[in-house]
């Protein structure tokens, strides 16, 4: 996982940061652009969309457009939004050719249901963890925001978000979200073994459940190493007991031992011995 000592989203909201100047160095950054058009063909990829056929696209968090180039590139129709003004004025001044939206993703999108083929994001789903605002709520607001986009995405089509989460707890709190707005998929991780060019791409489906795709680099990283988490709507509810907490029983501690599992760690085989009632030793 990244690390948090500098991570942007811990410094100032989005509309903070990315400022005039900021907003003209990001897309005047050569290498910047490059790793922006990788990340996007990536993304567009994972959408899975019909060949040879001009698709109506949503980019959420756009910025200056330079994922969008690369939707124009392959000749899809598009539409940015992004909470940033500063970053949609250097996009008009390049004369990119989606349309553009001041807003806050975490307020939802204000479209009409079933408009979008699709749906894919860059670096910007993480900025939703965070609470800016005395009213803020991350989960919330990402449920929210979720629920709304499964709204204006057509059935059967994908969205994909390529994000850095901070850590595991930040990335189970998204795709709870994502679950409970109705979308079904997972987190694809390509190259799981190499710090440097290790990317999470969350794949969502929205009405109809298909199959995840592989991350890149996985057939040479080792076979312990998860690359694809499989999420679903269906939950695990604790027995009742009488006189007893549910909490450190044992469907509390087979629940926790499989969520440890979703999140990549190394976690004991289950036996017919976890969550025994142990003896108290004097």
């Amino acid at each position: 996982m990244a690390s948090s000592c500098r991570r942007p989203e811990h410094t100032a909201p989005p509309e903070v940061f990315y400022n005039e100047a900021e907003a003209k160095k990001y897309s005047q950054n050569s290498r910047m652009i490059e790793i922006q058009t990788q990340m996007s063909e990536r993304a567009v990829e994972l959408l899975n969309l019909p060949e040879e056929q001009s698709c109506y696209l949503l980019d959420v968090g756009c910025g200056s457009g330079l994922s969008g180039d690369y939707l124009s590139e392959e000749g899809h129709y598009w539409v940015g939004v992004d909470i940033s003004t500063a970053m949609l004025d250097v996009a008009l001044d390049r004369e990119v050719e989606g349309d553009l939206l001041v807003g806050d993703m975490g307020q939802g999108m204000p479209f009409r249901p079933g408009t979008f083929d699709g749906c894919i994001s860059i670096s910007a789903l993480q900025w939703l963890c965070n609470a800016d605002k005395r009213s803020h709520s991350p989960p919330k607001r990402l449920y929210t925001f979720f629920s709304s986009l499964y709204s204006s995405l057509s059935r059967g089509s994908r969205a994909v978000f390529q994000l850095y989460p901070e850590n595991s707890e930040q990335l189970e709190l998204i795709t709870t979200q994502a679950m409970r707005a109705g979308f079904s998929g997972g987190m694809v991780v390509d190259y799981p073994n190499s710090s440097k060019a290790k990317k999470f791409f969350l794949c969502l489906f929205a009405g109809a459940s298909g199959v995840l795709p592989k991350g890149l680099g996985s057939e040479t990283s080792d076979r312990s190493v998860q690359d694809q988490v499989q999420f679903s709507g269906q939950r695990c509810r604790f027995k009742n007991m009488k006189g007893k907490s549910a909490k450190k029983g044992r469907d509390w501690i087979l629940e926790k031992k499989e969520r440890r599992r979703r999140q990549g760690r190394e976690v004991r085989a289950d036996t017919k011995y976890t969550g025994r009632q142990r003896r108290p030793h004097f």
